[in-house]
C-alpha cells in the first residue's frame, strides 16, 4: 500500500550511513575499530587479518564463502519485497536463514565493520566461475564473460541489499576496501579500487552514502605525513580516485577516527558512538 511519509516523520527518521574505507594496504583501516564501540560493532571478518585488532575487545563474525556472504546479507538486511522465492534476498531465503540461524542475534549492533569488500568480490568470483553461467552450454567450455557478468549483478544485489535493506536502515555498516597504485605506460600513477571486475567499482560510488579515502597527507606546516580521511571531491590526493560525501557534513579532510566520523554523519551524541578515549 502506498502511504505518504510526512515531512515530520521523515526527518525524525534514523539512518544509519552506509560508508565505503578504501585504502592502500597497511595504511590502518582495520585498525579503525580502535576508535568506535566495541559493544555496539560486530567485526564481520573476510580477510583473516585481525593481527592488528587482536587486542580489541569487539564481537566478530567469520565468513569464508560466497554462500555465507549472501547469507549474511540476507539474515542482516532482511527481505526484498520485489524478488521471488527463488531469488537471494526473497522472503523466502531470509526465512530460511533466520530458521538456519535462530539463536543469532545481531539486534544490539550498531555497526557492521566489513572487512574487506575486495575479498567479498573474490569469494563472489570464485563462487561464479562454478556456476552454469560460467561454461558454454555448447561445449562445456569456461566462459570468462559470463562469470563475470555474474559476479558484478551478485556483488551490486550484495551491496544494494546491505544498504538498503529494512533490516539495516538504522544501522551504520562500513565496507572496508583496498586502494591499489596503478602505473601506466606512461608513468602516470593514478588509484583503483581493487575489485574484481568492472561493474562493481564503476557502479559503486551511486550505490554508498560516502566514498572515503584514507591515505598519507602532508599537510603544510607538518615535517611528516598523517594518515588521514579523504571524504570530499576536493580531497584529490590520490589521482584516479574521487571521494564522495553525500551528507555534505564533513570536511575535505577528517581524522583518522570512525566513532567521530559517524557522530557527525549521524549527529548522534558523541557517547553513543565513539568508544572512549
Amino acid at each position: 500500500m502506498l502511504k505518504i511519509i510526512t515531512a515530520e516523520q521523515r526527518l525524525a527518521e534514523v539512518r544509519g550511513p552506509k560508508i565505503l574505507i578504501a585504502g592502500e594496504s597497511g595504511i590502518g583501516k582495520t585498525t579503525l575499530l580502535r576508535t568506535v564501540n566495541p559493544a555496539r560493532t560486530l567485526f564481520v571478518d573476510l580477510e583473516a587479518g585481525d593481527l592488528a585488532v587482536q587486542d580489541v575487545e569487539v564481537d566478530q563474525i567469520r565468513v569464508r564463502s560466497w554462500v555465507e556472504c549472501r547469507d549474511l546479507a540476507a539474515f542482516l538486511g532482511g527481505p526484498n519485497p520485489s524478488l521471488s522465492s527463488d531469488k537471494a534476498y526473497s522472503a523466502a531465503h531470509c526465512d530460511a536463514v533466520a530458521e538456519a540461524h535462530a539463536g543469532l542475534d545481531l539486534q544490539k549492533y550498531d555497526l557492521f565493520f566489513i572487512d574487506s569488500i575486495t575479498v567479498a568480490a573474490r569469494l563472489c568470483l570464485t563462487w561464479a566461475s562454478q556456476q552454469p553461467e560460467a561454461f558454454s552450454e555448447k561445449t562445456g567450455a569456461p566462459n570468462l564473460l559470463g562469470a563475470y557478468g555474474l559476479l558484478g549483478r551478485e556483488m551490486l544485489a550484495w551491496i544494494s541489499q546491505l544498504q538498503k535493506g529494512p533490516g539495516v536502515l538504522q544501522k551504520a555498516v562500513v565496507f572496508v576496501g583496498i586502494l591499489e597504485k596503478v602505473t601506466d605506460e606512461f608513468k602516470r600513477v593514478s588509484y583503483e579500487l581493487q575489485i574484481d571486475g568492472s561493474k562493481t567499482p564503476r557502479e559503486l560510488p551511486g550505490i554508498i552514502d560516502e566514498v572515503i579515502g584514507m591515505g598519507l597527507v602532508q599537510f603544510e606546516g607538518d615535517d611528516t605525513p598523517r594518515r588521514t580521511l579523504l571524504c570530499t571531491s576536493d580531497a584529490t590526493d590520490f589521482a584516479g580516485f574521487l571521494p564522495k560525501d553525500r551528507s555534505g557534513r564533513l570536511e575535505a579532510y577528517e581524522p583518522p577516527h570512525l566513532g567521530k566520523l559517524l557522530a557527525k554523519l549521524t549527529a548522534r551524541a558523541p557517547a553513543e558512538a565513539v568508544a572512549a578515549e
